[in-house]
């Protein structure tokens, strides 16, 4: 009887030391929904320091650069809403919108803009931000969009960016750590290398910058490629056979 009564209490200790472990195991993290490449870009409504919004409504026939911050009042955030603003014209040029997002409030945001005018950073002063910052307090669509990850916070959003064409289609997405500064230059050439292949049906290269020459598609075979290479009159040249560019004249729209 002894035998069984330890029995019975060995299996009790353990179905109570089973049960205490399994409360006080970490749920699973929630999977971070990302907008991929090729995605349309999710809608939504946000206040922001220009008035009430609605996207994709608002940004009709427009590129928008889309991007987020993980605080008010953060150095590197400052940093680079003065670079941004520092390129507005000629993303504008490129018929793109800037538009930021924090998890702050409009209040907030608008105290950080008019802290900002007063700031002199590399020779630059009483600079506008003068494009909208959303406010996304409840962080509705930080997670929309996969601003808010769970290793690095559950309520601060990481930088990302959101290249999205005039259809509300991701075009191009990335990401950086909280404590590196985004670089806007490269946002838009990006943008400007987006808007020349959608133009002009090539390529990009590699370092490619604003009247260098562009790549040619390649062919759908080899031998047609071997004709196109061997053809020595054509507009183009051809470091190999399944590598063929050529010049591009870009129009002023297309020069940032």
């Amino acid at each position: 009887m002894f035998k069984y009564k330890s029995i019975s209490l060995i299996i009790i200790f353990f179905g109570i030391f089973t049960i205490l472990n399994h409360s006080n195991a970490q749920p699973p993290k929630e999977p971070v929904s990302i907008p991929l490449i090729g995605d349309v870009a999710p809608a939504f409504k946000a206040k922001t320091t220009h008035g009430d919004i609605k996207f994709p409504e608002d940004y009709w026939n427009k590129w928008v650069v889309f991007f987020s911050h993980p605080a008010d009042f953060t150095p590197v955030c400052t940093s680079e809403l003065m670079a941004f603003a520092n390129l507005a014209d000629k993303f504008e040029q490129l018929n793109c919108k800037l538009l930021g997002l924090s998890v702050d409030g409009v209040n907030s945001h608008i105290s950080w803009i008019k802290d900002i005018k007063d700031i002199k950073y590399k020779e630059e002063q009483n600079i506008n931000i003068n494009y909208p910052l959303i406010s996304d307090i409840n962080l509705e669509i930080s997670r929309k969009y996969g601003m808010i990850q769970k290793n690095s916070s559950d309520t601060r959003t990481i930088r990302a960016v959101f290249i999205i064409d005039p259809n509300h289609i991701v075009r191009a997405l990335m990401y950086y750590p909280e404590k590196t500064g985004r670089n806007v230059n490269e946002i838009l050439r990006t943008l400007t290398a987006l808007q020349v292949s959608d133009s002009y049906s090539v390529a990009t290269p590699a370092d490619w910058q604003p009247g260098d020459d562009v790549i040619i598609p390649p062919k759908s075979n080899r031998d047609e490629a071997m004709k196109f290479y061997n053809n020595k009159d054509g507009d183009y040249y051809c470091p190999s056979w399944f590598l063929c560019l050529k010049k591009l004249p870009l129009d002023k729209a297309m020069k940032p």
